[in-house]
C-alpha cells in the first residue's frame, strides 16, 4: 500500500510511527531504521510506515547527475513491506518541498497532515529548508506539538559505515559480493523487456534487453546473473550490461541470456539480480570470437551460480 505524502493519511493509518529517510537501496543501516520502527509500532498497537523520497533530493538539485539508484519505488515498496511496514509513505522532492521549512514540515506535514504519534530516523538525517533541520532540531520541533523522536546510529560492517554511497563504490568496481552484504541481497535491475535488435537469437543466445533507466550503473561487463518473472520463476543467466563495442552503433542495455528457457518474455516486468562479476566488456573482431567467449562466459556463470 502506497501514499502520497501532499495528501493527508486514511484515519486508519493517522497515529503511525514512521520511519524517515531516503533508503535507497534499503541496506543494513536502513533496515536498522525501519526495524526500530516497526518494532515501537507493535508495541503500542499503531501501523507503522516507512516514508520516501521520490523522486531523490539529488535528482531536484543536481538533475544533471549522472544515474545513480539502488532501487525503484515499487522495489522499495515490496521491501519495505518485507520488512514489516504497513504501508509506504512517498515525499514527491519538488519546488513545495524543497521550499519547506523545518518547522512547517514538523508541525503541517508530519503532524498535521499525517497524523504521525511518532518518527526514527538515522543520526545523519536532515530535512527542511537549506537542511536548516536535523535530528535535534527534528526532537525539538516534535516535543513542542507532541510528536516523539527516536534515532538510530549508522550500521557498520567490516569497520566501515553501511551506507549507500559504499554500495554504489561496490558495484562501479564490479564487487557484487560487497554489494550483497551490505544490501542483504543481490543487486537488481527491475523492467519491462524491449524488442531488441535480436542479434542474440541468430547466434544462439537469445537475451532479454532491459533498459538501465535511472539505476546506477555497474562496471560495464559479463555478470553471472538469476531473473525473477511475473510469474516467481526463477532462472539463471549470464548478461552483459554496457554499450556493446562490437556493435555500431553502441546502445547501452542490460542484455541477460538465460539457460535452459525458450520463452517469450517481451513486454513482461523481469528482475534481474548481480552475483558475479565474469569480466569487462571487450569488443570482438568477429561474430565466431564473440560467440566463442559467450560459450565461455555461460560456462563459468553456470559454475559460479551453481556453487
Amino acid at each position: 500500500m502506497r501514499f502520497d505524502a501532499s495528501q493527508p493519511l486514511p484515519e486508519a493509518f493517522r497515529g503511525a510511527i514512521i520511519a524517515l529517510g531516503n533508503f535507497d537501496g534499503f541496506h543494513l543501516g536502513h533496515q536498522a531504521v525501519a526495524r526500530e520502527a516497526v518494532e515501537w509500532a507493535r508495541a503500542e498497537g499503531r501501523p507503522a510506515i516507512i516514508a520516501t523520497f521520490d523522486p531523490h533530493p539529488v535528482r531536484y538539485f543536481q538533475p544533471d547527475a549522472p544515474p545513480f539508484r539502488l532501487t525503484t519505488l515499487d522495489q522499495r515498496e515490496e521491501l519495505f513491506a518485507r520488512a514489516g511496514a504497513a504501508a509506504t509513505l512517498v515525499f514527491a522532492f519538488d519546488h513545495a518541498l524543497a521550499g519547506t521549512t523545518a518547522t512547517q514540515f514538523v508541525h503541517d506535514l508530519l503532524v498535521g497532515r499525517l497524523g504521525a504519534a511518532g518518527v526514527v530516523t538515522g543520526e545523519d538525517f536532515t530535512f527542511g529548508k537549506a537542511r536548516g533541520g536535523n535530528v535535534a532540531v527534528l526532537a525539538e520541533l516534535g516535543a513542542a506539538v507532541g510528536l516523539r523522536t527516536r534515532t538510530i546510529g549508522p550500521v557498520l560492517l567490516g569497520g566501515e559505515i553501511v551506507s549507500s554511497s559504499l554500495i554504489r563504490d561496490a558495484l562501479t568496481q564490479g564487487d557484487c559480493q560487497t554489494a550483497e552484504r551490505l544490501l542483504t541481497r543481490p543487486f537488481a535491475i527491475r523492467g519491462p523487456v524491449q524488442h531488441g535488435d535480436k542479434v542474440g537469437r541468430t547466434i544462439g543466445f537469445p537475451t532479454a534487453n532491459l533498459a538501465l533507466g535511472n539505476y546506477l550503473r555497474p562496471r560495464y561487463g559479463i555478470y553471472a546473473v538469476t531473473a525473477r518473472l511475473a510469474d516467481g520463476t526463477c532462472l539463471k543467466g549470464a548478461a552483459n550490461i554496457g554499450i556493446r563495442p562490437t556493435f555500431d552503433p553502441p546502445k547501452e542495455l542490460l542484455e541477460p541470456h538465460f539457460f535452459d528457457f525458450s520463452g517469450d518474455l517481451y513486454d513482461q516486468t523481469i528482475e534481474v539480480a548481480f552475483h558475479h562479476f565474469l569480466r569487462g566488456e571487450w569488443k570482438f573482431d568477429s561474430l565466431d570470437a564473440m560467440m566463442a567467449q559467450i560459450a565461455i562466459d555461460c560456462d563459468e556463470a553456470r559454475r559460479m551460480l551453481a556453487d
